[in-house]
């Protein structure tokens, strides 16, 4: 009677993880989210046919909706990228749909097209748990960049009202009322002058309700 050879094969895609970087103190320091982010792509990768690693997009859609709060995402990926795990090739970009465009990713412990050997593993450089656990804590707490808005820096919320008045300057000579009346006028000293109109009040903001 033969003796059974061990199974080996797995029936179905799977992402391979070397026991070396499981090791690491890189990825044994790693955040839960951290570690979604990385499953999430490597998912990615797979739906790419194993191929693209490095023109991975993902979402951060996708991301929650693998299960990783919105809040956490920015942090978990800054974590990631820190510890020498995930590279991000092409920086995404908000706002609409015809603007807006994801990150695009890399995972360096896995193969990319034109590249020697299998993978870069920057992980590698990390030496022990305190160096990875201080890198993965200023990493998440980091403030993330500024991007700038499409429309530009000037708001359309701050363009002047078209129908406020203009201040007038000392000089320039008083614009007529509408009402057809004389508009009051006023000496150098800053006092109302004498005439019909001097006991009421010059023209305000009445003409701006209108």
């Amino acid at each position: 009677m033969s003796r059974r050879g061990r199974k080996t094969a797995i029936g179905g895609q799977f992402a391979p993880r070397t026991i070396e970087m499981l090791e690491s103190p890189a990825y044994r320091v790693l955040s839960l989210s951290a570690r979604k982010v990385l499953d999430r792509l490597e998912i990615e990768m797979a739906h790419h046919g194993g191929t693209d690693n490095g023109k991975l997009p993902v979402t951060y859609d996708q991301f929650q909706e693998y299960g990783i709060d919105r809040q956490a995402i920015a942090p978990a990926i800054r974590e990631a990228v820190a510890l020498g795990l995930l590279e991000i090739t092409r920086e995404g970009r908000a706002g609409n749909a015809e603007w807006r465009q994801p990150n695009l990713f890399r995972l360096t412990y896995r193969h990319s097209d034109g590249e020697r050997g299998y993978g870069t593993n920057e992980w590698r450089q990390i030496e022990s748990l305190e160096e990875a656990a201080a890198i993965a804590k200023a990493a998440r707490s980091a403030k993330p960049k500024k991007t700038k808005s499409q429309w530009g820096k000037t708001s359309r919320f701050s363009r002047e009202n078209p129908n406020r008045k203009r201040p007038i300057h000392s000089g320039e000579t008083p614009t007529t009322c509408h009402s057809g009346k004389t508009p009051t006028t006023i000496d150098i000293s800053g006092r109302m002058a004498a005439g019909p109109l001097a006991s009421q009040s010059p023209a305000t903001g009445a003409e701006d309700a209108a």
